[in-house]
């Protein structure tokens, strides 16, 4: 059973949840005595003196104390970039990949391959994608990242998330956010999957202001979830796998770490169905811009200019009149990473763009329909028209992505991207 999380602007409401009735302490976070001698432990995803709006904290009450664990040895995985990265790769030019194979035999942290990187994760700023492949569970290995917290976005195949709060099960068309610190395993109940993974250095991930539109849109708070508690208690050898300023370390455990009986507080996992977003558009003329498509963003120290947007776009109605409806052309100062859980993306006609697969436009480089979207929109009737099956996303970034050697260098990398472009006729001046 989920229980709903309501997230107001700067995730402010408190939760509670405990697997056994009376472990909560009542009046006190921290009393002399826990029940069945629990221990209280309290993890921090801001500092102390955060605004409370924008303070995020949870009270664990678990059979061992995080601090009962081996000593940390490095850990090899030879897919992961984290900013700064030396070996990045700088191109103005548009990118766009097919959809990533799998590479061997490896559970869901093990299967991570890095995109591209920006900011700086040691200064708590900008951010990561990565593509992942898992093909088998985690098998009494567990992981936490201290370098930001994790959007986990399905493209194929289902994932049971264990974490210290509880379990979340996802599947495409739904999304999940790991907070930084939180220890997890990824299990796959119905074979391998594969799809999208941000990370996230910098603030957390809110709802966004509504503005104009008001008090309803976008993603409301009620369909927002986080789990009840649920605990392992064994004496059972376990891994620990941690990201720690872009180092992998691994530590011996002779338990699970899986073992909080109570929580509360306003730090947690949660889960969204991205088919709940209330779609707000045009009903008079112009396509709008693809920030009225929000689901969540990272604030920086510029208001109104995120670390990181994540925007998706999903079936909807078109009805603007004497308009081009797909996205028009344009350059943008933020810079933008897509993928596509499923169907098919209206600005791409064919299999160019396919699920699975990614494509990057970094600031300033001009990016829009290829010629046959374009010809198809500027021909097609302007009666009202539902784009249906459809599910694209984006990560938006104020900072400039920069593309790893492994994302260049991948056979899945289109070399005649720019070509969709190329038969665009030019304009007939009289």
């Amino acid at each position: 059973m989920m229980a709903t999380l309501q997230y107001l602007s700067g995730f402010a409401n408190h939760f509670e949840s405990e697997a056994l009735s009376g472990v909560l302490p009542q009046g006190q976070n921290s009393p002399q005595n826990v029940a069945h001698g629990l221990y209280a432990e309290k993890l921090s995803g801001s500092a102390f003196t955060a605004p409370r709006a924008r303070n995020r904290r949870s009270w664990l009450y678990r059979i061992r104390p995080s601090v009962v664990q081996g000593r940390f040895s490095p850990y090899t995985h030879t897919g992961v970039v984290t900013a700064p990265d030396a070996q990045a790769v700088i191109t103005p030019d548009p990118l766009r990949w097919s959809p990533f194979a799998a590479d061997g035999e490896r559970d869901f942290v093990d299967s991570w391959r890095t995109i591209a990187t920006n900011g700086n994760a040691h200064m708590q700023v900008g951010m990561a994608t990565h593509a992942y492949h898992a093909t088998c569970s985690m098998d009494r290995r567990y992981f936490y990242n201290a370098d930001g917290e994790l959007l986990i976005v399905p493209q194929s195949g289902e994932l049971h998330i264990q974490t210290e709060f509880g379990d979340l099960d996802i599947s495409p068309g739904e999304i999940a956010v790991i907070p930084r610190g939180v220890k997890f395993r990824v299990q796959l109940p119905n074979g391998p999957a594969n799809g999208y993974l941000l990370e996230n250095y910098g603030a957390m991930l809110e709802l966004p202001e509504r503005g104009l539109i008001g008090t309803d849109g976008l993603a409301n708070d009620r369909d927002f979830l986080t789990p009840v508690a649920r605990f392992d208690d064994d004496n059972d050898d376990a891994i620990l796998i941690v990201k720690f300023s872009g180092e992998w370390f691994s530590a011996r455990l002779d338990h699970s770490p899986l073992d909080v009986v109570a929580w509360h507080g306003n730090l947690a996992p949660y889960k969204y169905d991205l088919r709940r977003f209330n779609t707000i558009g045009s009903i008079s003329y112009d396509h709008p811009d693809p920030s009225i498509f929000t689901v969540l963003t990272s604030p920086s120290d510029t208001t109104g200019t995120a670390n990181i947007d994540f925007v998706i776009f999903p079936p909807r109605w078109l009805v603007m009149e004497h308009s081009f409806r797909p996205p028009w052309y344009h350059r943008n100062v933020m810079s933008e990473f897509m993928g596509l859980i499923y169907g098919e993306y209206d600005a791409k006609e064919g299999d160019g763009f396919a699920p699975g697969g990614a494509s990057l436009h970094n600031c300033m480089s001009g990016h829009g329909p290829d010629t046959v979207a374009y010809q198809k929109a500027i021909s097609a009737d302007l009666a009202p028209e539902k784009l249906d099956n459809t599910m694209a996303f984006m990560f938006e970034s104020r900072y400039l992505m920069r593309p790893t050697r492994f994302a260049m260098n991948a056979p899945e990398l289109q070399l005649d991207y720019a070509d969709c472009w190329q038969d665009l006729p030019r304009a007939k001046l009289p």
